[in-house]
């Protein structure tokens, strides 16, 4: 899977959490995907949902996505049209509920990435690359595992599809 876009870099850099993706404050209030995706990211960037363009990147540092375990935080972005989530590290409910709704998350070392970076970003390889400055970093693998819910769109769109857990094709 290879994607393109700009990136999106926050600060706070590091621990960002899931009430910063996605206010509690809408959380149980609003059901639709498409109408939470007008406010994803805007405690920390109120323009952001306007900004975001499909197959853009959001960029962050250590621990993105702790705090709750609600999949509205990774739906959300999602929903608003990120392709996937560059960062060092993630929380492990996050990076669990973001591979089952169908959301890639990347893992590397991202003090080189800007907001403004095209990237392209290539999960097979391995491969962040910026077009602006041709930098380069190699990112953690992602599992099989993942890869395949990936392909499939999800945990529940695998298993509709395969009746089961499937690894082999």
């Amino acid at each position: 899977m290879k994607f393109e876009g700009s990136a999106h870099r926050f600060t706070p850099n590091d621990d960002i959490n899931t009430d910063y993706i996605i206010s509690g404050r809408y959380k149980f209030r609003i059901d639709d995907m498409t109408e939470l995706a007008r406010h994803v990211m805007e405690d920390i960037d109120p323009g952001f949902a306007s900004r975001v363009k499909p197959g853009d990147f959001v960029v962050a540092g250590r621990n993105f996505g702790c705090g709750s375990s609600r999949e509205q935080a990774p739906r959300a972005l999602k929903a608003a049209g990120v392709a996937a989530v560059v960062a060092k590290s993630y929380a492990r409910i996050f990076y669990r509920s973001s591979f089952n709704i169908g959301l890639p998350l990347v893992e590397c070392n991202t003090d080189w990435i800007a907001s403004g970076d095209h990237l392209e970003v290539d999960l097979a390889s391995g491969v962040v690359r910026s077009t602006l400055s041709g930098t380069v970093a190699k990112a953690s693998p992602v599992p099989k595992t993942m890869q395949v819910l990936l392909e499939d769109g999800g945990l529940i769109p695998h298993l509709r599809r395969h009746g089961d857990f499937v690894l082999d094709r």
